[in-house]
């Protein structure tokens, strides 16, 4: 059975949407530890794997996990990475918010993803002993600091760009068109309501004013949800193009107008801003920032004042250049 999330016209206006790297971190360690699919990110896990059993011998709370997060039964603790309190909170803030989770708190969350089945050995000891908080802040750290930290800025120009285009739908058209393609988990109820599709929550959550946060994802293919009122009620998916292989540029156009330009223009298939781009592609915002302009010279591409930024998206002589 669903869990249903009532919402109301001041949810619509209190919702909104977030990066978090170090519930990037956590999905990056499920992959890296085989408990969930690499997918597209096989390259990158065989290249990192090496490093991260290193540090699941310097911190054998990483093992420990196992038993209560991101395993086969579906149950996750929330103390390991909270929901963010802000919309784009550098991992440090992150990581000391977790670090102040109560041991009471850690310990009675541990105990239900447990379910009555206590963890043997090492890892029983480990989740069970009072240092849980801090051996889980000092894993991730490491983790985040020797693996996740060169490839973030890659990662975050990916959930930067589903957020801009989810949340502008959320703002236009409402909770039906920006759900209609977040997952087949999640369905909107033209009653008020938000379905989602869990294996260990159901029945009825009312958010009461307080709007839910959307948090993208670029690791996990599934919907997970913070449904628990110590933290910020908080719905994570599969942020769009995350699970799809990097825009290629086709050989007949990279001749024609350069490998670096066409690269640019299959990536805007989907608007991006020239850091973005530049995070996409591996190079520095001074090299993107130069095709950028000679693709806009060429009326290829064109910007868009958003805030503080521009982002820059296909014109219809653009799209004919990479599809005809």
């Amino acid at each position: 059975m669903p869990v249903r999330i009532e919402v109301t016209p001041q949810d619509l206006v209190a919702t909104r949407f977030a990066i978090s790297p170090l519930i990037e971190t956590m999905h990056a360690q499920w992959v890296l530890a085989g408990r969930l699919e690499a997918g597209v990110h096989g390259r990158w896990a065989a290249r990192w794997r090496g490093a991260y059993r290193e540090l699941e011998r310097a911190h054998p709370v990483l093992r420990a996990a196992a038993a209560i997060s991101g395993n086969r039964r579906g149950t996750n603790v929330a103390f390991i990475a909270p929901p963010p309190t802000a919309v784009d909170v550098p991992f440090e803030a992150e990581l000391a918010a977790m670090r102040a989770t109560p041991l009471e708190q850690a310990h009675a969350e541990i105990a239900r993803a447990l379910a009555g089945r206590p963890a043997a050995g090492e890892a029983g000891e480990l989740l069970a002993g009072p240092r849980v908080v801090e051996r889980f802040a000092d894993a991730y750290e490491a983790l985040w600091t020797r693996i996740l930290s060169h490839d973030w800025p890659r990662l975050r120009a990916i959930l930067q760009r589903d957020v801009a285009h989810r949340a502008g739908r959320l703002a236009a058209y409402g909770w039906a068109a920006a759900l209609e393609d977040l997952s087949p988990q999640v369905h909107w109820r033209p009653r008020g309501q938000i379905e989602v599709e869990l294996t260990t929550l159901h029945g009825l959550r009312r958010l009461g004013g307080k709007g839910l946060l959307f948090l993208p994802s670029a690791f996990t293919t599934a919907v997970g949800a913070y449904l628990e009122d110590a933290w910020p009620y908080a719905m994570i998916y599969p942020a769009r193009g995350a699970l799809a292989a990097p825009a290629a540029a086709d050989d007949g156009l990279s001749a024609l107008i350069g490998r670096s330009r066409a690269r640019i223009l299959a990536e805007l298939a989907e608007p991006a801003t020239t850091t973005q781009l530049a995070a996409l592609l591996g190079q520095s915002v001074g090299t993107t920032g130069g095709h950028v302009a000679a693709l806009r010279r060429t009326r290829l591409i064109a910007g868009t004042r958003v805030g503080r930024g521009v982002l820059y998206a296909r014109t219809p002589l653009g799209d004919a250049l990479v599809n005809g």
